[in-house]
C-alpha cells in the first residue's frame, strides 16, 4: 500500500508540473520590445541598460516614476489605431501618457544619446521578445529642437522620414532600415511609433540622438550612421561583461553597439540580446516552482509509513 501511494503521489505531480510552469510561459508572452539602437529611454534606464541607468538624467526619470523601468519592452496603449496626435498628449510623448513611464517625460538635455551623421543611411535595432504584425514610423525632430522643453508634437515633422511595414522579427528584433535627413545638427529626437495590426496595441519611445554640430560633415563621411571612429588611444575599452551587440547572424549593414554616452563619450549602453528581458527569471522562477514541489513528493512516502 505504501509502494502505491507513492507511485501514486509520483504520478500526481508529474502531471501537475507542467501546469505549474503556465504562468510564467504566459508572463514571457506579455513582453513586447524597444530600441536598443539607436538606445531608447526606457531600455537605456532599465536594469538591462548596463551604466547608462547610472547616469544622472536615468536616475531623476527613475525618482519621478518611483520605480526602476524593469518592463522596458512593454510601454503601449490600446486602441490609438493612428489617432497619436490625438490621444498622446503633449509633453507625454516618450511615456504614451502612462503614469507607470512618465519619469521619461522629463525635459533635460543629458540623456543618453546615440551619435549619428545625418544623410546617411540607419539600421535601427528594435528588440521584440514576441512577434506582431504592424507598421513602424519613425520621425526626427525639426531643426531647432530644444531638448530642454518637454517634447510636443509640433517638434516632430506631420510625416515620419521612414514607414516599415511588417518587417521580419530575426534573431530577436526587428532591423529597421531608413534613410536619414540630411538637414539636422546638434541633439535630436528619434521618435519611434510602432502600429500593431495583430493587437490593439501602439508603441511609443524615445531615442536620444546627437549630429554633428556643422551639417559638413556629413559629406566627409563614409560609414553609415553610428560614432564616429576614435583614435585608437582614446578609444574605451570594453569590460568583461559587455554583451556582443548583434549576433552573429544578423543581416548585413546592421549598426554594432550604439555609442551611446552621458555627455563625456563614454559608452553606457549596450545592443539587447535575444534572450533578454524580464520575462527571463519569470521562468526560473516556474523551474523553482517544480523543484519545490518534487522535493514535497519525495517526503510523501516518507510520511505514510510514520
Amino acid at each position: 500500500m505504501t509502494r502505491m501511494t507513492a507511485r501514486l503521489s509520483v504520478t500526481a505531480a508529474a502531471a501537475v508540473a507542467p501546469l505549474l510552469l503556465l504562468p510564467w510561459v504566459a508572463g514571457s508572452a506579455q513582453a513586447h520590445g524597444a530600441p536598443t539602437d539607436p538606445v531608447s529611454r526606457v531600455y537605456a534606464c532599465s536594469p538591462e541598460g548596463g551604466a547608462a541607468n547610472r547616469s544622472a538624467a536615468c536616475g531623476a526619470a527613475v525618482s519621478a516614476n518611483g520605480a526602476p523601468f524593469t518592463a522596458w519592452d512593454n510601454l503601449r496603449v490600446a486602441g490609438v489605431a493612428g489617432r497619436d496626435r490625438q490621444v498622446i498628449p503633449d509633453g507625454r510623448l516618450c511615456s504614451g501618457n502612462l503614469p507607470a513611464y512618465r519619469g521619461l517625460d522629463l525635459p533635460r538635455a543629458d540623456w543618453p544619446a546615440t551619435r549619428l551623421t545625418p544623410g546617411v543611411r540607419l539600421t535601427m535595432t528594435y528588440a521584440s521578445t514576441i512577434a506582431h504584425t504592424g507598421t513602424f514610423r519613425l520621425y526626427l525632430t525639426r531643426p531647432g529642437y530644444d531638448p530642454a522643453k518637454p517634447l510636443t508634437w509640433s517638434d516632430l515633422p506631420t510625416r515620419p522620414f521612414a514607414e516599415i511595414k511588417d518587417p521580419p522579427l530575426t534573431n530577436g528584433a526587428y532591423h529597421l532600415r531608413a534613410t536619414l535627413p540630411k538637414d539636422r545638427t546638434g541633439r535630436q529626437m528619434l521618435y519611434t511609433i510602432w502600429q500593431n495590426s495583430s493587437t490593439p496595441d501602439t508603441y511609443y519611445s524615445c531615442s536620444d540622438v546627437v549630429f554633428p554640430e556643422k551639417a559638413g560633415a556629413a559629406a566627409k563621411a563614409t560609414k553609415t550612421a553610428g560614432a564616429p571612429e576614435a583614435p585608437a588611444s582614446s578609444r574605451p575599452t570594453r569590460t568583461p561583461s559587455a554583451r556582443p551587440s548583434t549576433p552573429a547572424s544578423a543581416p548585413a549593414g546592421t549598426p554594432g553597439t550604439p555609442s551611446v554616452d552621458a555627455g563625456d563619450g563614454t559608452p553606457v549602453a549596450e545592443a539587447t540580446r535575444a534572450d533578454a528581458g524580464p520575462s527571463a527569471p519569470l521562468v526560473a522562477g516556474g523551474a523553482a516552482a517544480v523543484l519545490v514541489l518534487v522535493a514535497g513528493v519525495v517526503l510523501v512516502p516518507r510520511l505514510r509509513r510514520r
